[in-house]
């Protein structure tokens, strides 16, 4: 019996368009359709002409443009916008030796002065009260691990530059491509003023914070608080890059969503909705873009919050139940507070965008008259959920973890354990101590008795 030569092909990654074009050329109504391209298929091509349409349609950016400048100036990401003039695709670029990346070097080293000093202080204050109590140390401990992130900013951030130029032209050639295609641009409403609020925001909230230790801890002088300022309102805007990231992704798939009646109504459904597929995959494929592009910036961020909210709770209920509830317990109240809110912002907002572009929009699909459209738009909307199920919108960062509400119950849930082996660790230390108390009460009493009763006999 001979075998078949065909049991082992090549994957075709055009196969299913191949199936699709040979679907929508048979006759529908009587009609014979036209047939199409793949080029028309997955869009309108942009060439280095497009240079200057790019600019004039890149609403994300002329929006979001002052958080990336307040960025350049902070020097944490040296990102650059080449001239408008400039025939090239990639209007957003990243050079180890460009103007912003020098300043950088320089911003980056003079703040580096003031967080070293502070930073020897904290550990040589550390060394010296090693022998004294655990609670009493550990506050240097908080303090030194807000510091790290600072001295981590050229790996975790600058190294990544070259993918953070590539989600920003992504977005940049995402935004022309949808209004070639849909006709209609995408429309971000109040995001210039939103990111000018959380631009002035970042910097009040780490103000605010700082300033709070300041006057709520006894140790933390007004001269520390300067190397302080510029690491809380890195994390600031982050987040705040984060949030508004997330958003408009939620933006541009509720207007994708909106036009997918013009597709089935259109001349050609399949071909309109088939260019609205390769859309979609777009934009999934810049939200795992966004997660490849700050990795390691956000994972140095989580492991941060994790670490100084378990320290700063364990430190805050050690003293409370020692000495009550003061001033200094309130002040790591409010580092734990900060912490965790930035958390649960990342965490939600990226469950939100994942939940608007991938699960509600299969919703609206899943609701489209399959009875009102003809064969070739049927199939080409089966295609359409299947591309929504082998391409997933999840935020990971480089596949170290997804973000979503999970990681934030996961890390209340490693916290408390933590925190619970920790507590157990102080009762004993107080039962411990308790117990000595005790003895030393035994001890001088039975001296005392003992004393007494040499006294009675030699009378």
């Amino acid at each position: 019996m001979k075998r078949d030569n065909n049991d082992f092909r090549l994957y075709n990654p055009n196969q299913k368009d191949e199936i699709w074009k040979k679907e929508i050329n048979k006759k529908r109504n009587g009609k014979d359709l036209p047939d199409y391209d793949a080029k028309d298929v997955y869009g309108p091509e942009i060439t280095n002409e497009d240079s200057a349409l790019l600019d004039q349609h890149d609403s994300f950016y002329m929006n979001t443009k002052s958080l990336l400048v307040l960025f350049q100036i902070m020097g944490v990401m040296p990102i650059m916008r080449v001239p408008k003039d400039a025939k090239t695709t990639k209007r957003t670029t990243y050079n180890w030796i460009s103007k912003a990346t020098l300043w950088a070097y320089l911003v980056w080293s003079l703040e580096c002065i003031i967080v070293v000093k502070v930073g020897k202080e904290r550990l040589t204050n550390f060394q010296e009260n090693s022998n004294k109590r655990f609670d009493e140390v550990i506050y240097n401990i908080i303090f030194l691990s807000i510091l790290i992130p600072h001295f981590l900013l050229p790996i975790a951030s600058w190294r990544h530059g070259p993918q953070v130029a590539i989600f920003k032209n992504m977005w940049t050639h995402y935004q022309l491509k949808y209004l070639k295609i849909t006709g209609t641009p995408i429309v971000f409403p109040n995001l210039y003023s939103l990111t000018w609020g959380l631009c002035v925001f970042s910097w009040a909230l780490s103000v605010a914070v700082i300033l709070s230790q300041h006057y709520l801890q006894d140790d933390f002088e007004l001269w520390h608080s300067f190397a302080y300022y510029h690491i809380i309102a890195m994390l600031d805007g982050f987040c705040s890059l984060w949030y508004i990231n997330c958003n408009a992704f939620g933006t541009a798939s509720k207007g994708l969503a909106s036009n997918l009646h013009k597709a089935l109504q259109a001349e050609n459904p399949a071909l309109r909705l088939a260019q609205y597929r390769h859309l979609w995959v777009d934009l999934s494929h810049m939200m795992q873009q966004l997660g490849r592009a700050y990795s390691n910036m956000y994972g140095i961020y989580c492991m941060v919050i994790f670490f100084t909210t378990i320290v700063s709770l364990y430190g805050s209920l050690s003293e409370i139940l020692e000495h009550g509830l003061s001033y200094k317990e309130m002040g790591l109240f409010v580092i734990v507070g900060y912490c965790m809110t930035l958390l649960f912002i990342i965490c939600n907002e990226a469950y939100h965008a994942s939940r608007k572009v991938g699960f509600e929009f299969q919703v609206r699909l899943l609701n489209v008259n399959l009875g009102a459209i003809d064969r070739s738009t049927q199939r080409e909307v089966e295609m359409f959920l299947v591309a929504i199920a082998k391409n997933p919108p999840i935020m990971n960062l480089d596949g170290f973890t997804n973000i979503n509400r999970e990681l934030f119950a996961a890390n209340i849930s490693y916290m408390s354990t933590y925190l619970i082996v920790l507590m157990q660790f102080k009762l004993t230390l107080l039962r411990q101590g308790t117990r000595k108390v005790i003895k030393k009460i035994v001890g001088t009493i039975l001296n005392a008795t003992t004393t007494l009763a040499d006294e009675t006999e030699s009378d």
